[in-house]
């Protein structure tokens, strides 16, 4: 399955977390990693640009970080980040290079690539997020099975098992997604593709596509 490869979703330049993704194929399988990345990079951070806000907590110094926020750690705030009124992030998370964090948005267990932006009521839980990857307000992850059985990816005939119990969504590269859209627990979602509005998406959608419903996927003239 390919199109899930970590090469084939996102430009680890774009990362300050590019080494959690080392030696790996599928980018969920850095999920239970995050925590302990975050834990070893935060003490080699520079301390004339990022300054250590409690245990585990680490944000760059130029970051806009509003005082209603709700910071756990582990985390770390990359430069130039927007943490806007009453975001809360719960821990094991990663704000990339000028992201934004928005009002009443809750990150948990996540990776966001640099310019990526979650700026109104999203919930990303168990989530890696490409570089400048959006998500339109509403939108969220659902991370959890409602039969609570462990998360399969699939394509058409081809199946993943994770082995993971949560899991929530992989956004590539530049991945537009609509208003109050749920991308269900195996989401990936390949590189420059747009998700409609009000979608209810699960599987894999191609790169350079555009999900309209389920069994409406076309691809970007």
């Amino acid at each position: 399955m390919e199109a899930c490869n970590i090469s084939n979703l996102y430009d680890l330049s774009e990362t300050i977390a590019a080494e959690l993704f080392q030696g790996l194929t599928y980018p969920w399988e850095a999920l239970p990693n995050i925590s302990g990345f975050i834990c070893r990079l935060g003490k080699t951070l520079d301390a004339e640009r990022y300054e250590q806000r409690g245990e585990n907590i680490w944000v760059a110094k130029n970051a806009k970080v509003a005082s209603t926020a709700s910071l756990n750690g582990p985390l770390i705030i990359d430069e130039e980040a927007e943490i806007r009124h009453c975001a809360f992030i719960r821990g094991n998370a990663i704000v990339g290079k000028g992201a934004v964090v928005g009002n009443s948005t809750e990150l948990k267990n996540v990776v966001l690539f640099n310019k990526v932006q979650v700026p109104h009521y999203n919930y990303v839980g168990d989530s890696i997020l490409g570089y400048k990857s959006h998500m339109g307000a509403g939108s969220i992850t659902s991370n959890v099975k409602s039969d609570k059985t462990l998360v399969v990816v699939k394509d058409g005939e081809e199946e993943i098992a994770t082995g993971l119990k949560k899991f929530g969504a992989m956004l590539g590269d530049e991945v537009e997604v609509g208003c109050n859209s749920v991308l269900n627990p195996g989401t990936v979602i390949g590189k420059k593709s747009n998700i409609y509005p009000l979608s209810m998406v699960r599987g894999v959608v191609p790169s350079h596509s555009i999900y309209k419903k389920k069994n409406d996927i076309v691809g970007k003239q």
